[in-house]
């Protein structure tokens, strides 16, 4: 009988992880030629600053149209553009100058990283190492912090999350708890000690902008300062959540090949401008080095070693849905992805789970 999955990064799957290998386990990497992957790693803060340009200037558009068209129906484009430019495009700011790898200039990355974990509601020091966790040990359970589905999967709590109303209300009591220097013991699995201190700092100064805002909102009695900071949190996460579950979901958790666990999905040129190249997630687990500018030549040079992506979201979904709905009865069930006969076998042991897992197939 398998062993019931615990997603706490400090029970029983932890524990298990650890005495398998599984944690901080040594992945697989497909073969680059060194010369190329050094080609491929080269920073640039050319296509960054570039793209930053368009992004601040197009939420300053929208911003603006807000506030000019307020209290008429002409508002509603110029919301939704600035919620999804809020609330999706930066998380892929985040995620790619978290990394370090977006600018050359580290002060550049570092600036943009702050400025896209306040528009989250994400602690910027704990969301750090939460995510280095993430790399480390991607979809390992009882280690890895950022599982979005679960198994058996809550398709309930999954559909609200196209909504932010649930990444809203648990994102800004955890901003409120940690400023008052409570941190989980999840949290403090993975920040190391050191740390601790400065993710307490981190989420006061988000608190403290957010009451300001409140006052102000409430000084000029008017919900414009709302609308434009934190409510977009609310209503413009669906295109992050809807291109963010698919990176992982459904795959075969436990597993140390990323071709196994990650998904690389074809999207159309927008979608690709805000999520910042994402889409190729095998890529960019495999060499979370390489910059999200340099994906495409990446997953042209090494996609002969990687499963097919799939060829749009649509397609994804379709093929992940019915997996979903076999979890329900039988959690240890997940979709096994083929590799193509000019790529090397994994040659990996699989975890005991995922062993009844392949056998019920």
């Amino acid at each position: 009988m398998a062993n019931k999955r615990d997603y706490s990064l400090v029970g029983e799957s932890t524990r298990r992880a650890i005495e398998t290998g599984l944690a901080s386990a040594e992945w697989y990497h497909t073969d680059v030629a060194r010369k190329g992957m050094k080609e491929l790693m080269q920073r640039s803060d050319g296509p960054a600053i570039r793209d930053t340009i368009i992004w601040i200037a197009a939420i300053l558009g929208s911003a603006a149209g807000i506030v000019w068209f307020w209290g008429t129906w002409w508002v509603v484009p110029f919301l939704f553009v600035y919620g999804v430019l809020y609330g999706s495009s930066s998380d892929s700011r985040w995620h790619e100058c978290g990394h370090g790898t977006a600018f050359r200039t580290r002060w550049m990355n570092d600036v943009v990283y702050h400025i896209a974990s306040f528009m989250l509601m994400r602690n910027p020091v704990q969301w750090r190492w939460s995510h280095a966790r993430h790399h480390t040990d991607t979809i390992i359970v009882g280690r890895d912090a950022e599982i979005a589905v679960m198994r058996p999967p809550d398709l309930i709590k999954a559909a609200l999350a196209f909504t932010g109303i649930l990444d809203f209300r648990y994102s800004l009591p955890t901003l409120v708890r940690q400023a008052f220097g409570k941190l989980s013991d999840d949290e403090m699995s993975y920040i190391p000690e050191m740390e601790q201190h400065k993710a307490v700092i981190a989420a006061r100064w988000h608190i403290a902008v957010y009451v300001a805002t409140i006052a102000v909102a409430i000084a000029l009695k008017s919900w414009i300062p709302l609308v434009l900071i934190g409510l977009p949190r609310l209503y413009g996460t669906w295109h992050m959540v809807t291109t963010g579950l698919l990176q992982h979901i459904g795959l075969a958790d436990n597993v140390i090949d990323h071709r196994l666990n990650t998904r690389t999905v074809y999207m159309n040129p927008i979608s690709r401008f805000i999520y910042w190249n994402m889409n190729y997630h095998v890529e960019h687990h495999m060499f979370p080095m390489v910059p999200y500018h340099a994906l495409p030549k990446l997953h042209e040079l090494i996609k002969h070693d990687l499963p097919v992506p799939n060829p749009s979201m649509w397609h994804a979904y379709r093929e992940v849905w019915p997996v979903l709905l076999r979890q329900l009865k039988y959690e240890d069930y997940y979709l096994k992805r083929e590799l193509p006969p000019t790529a090397k076998p994994y040659r990996g042991e699989f975890h005991e789970l995922d062993i009844t897992a392949a056998a019920a197939e």
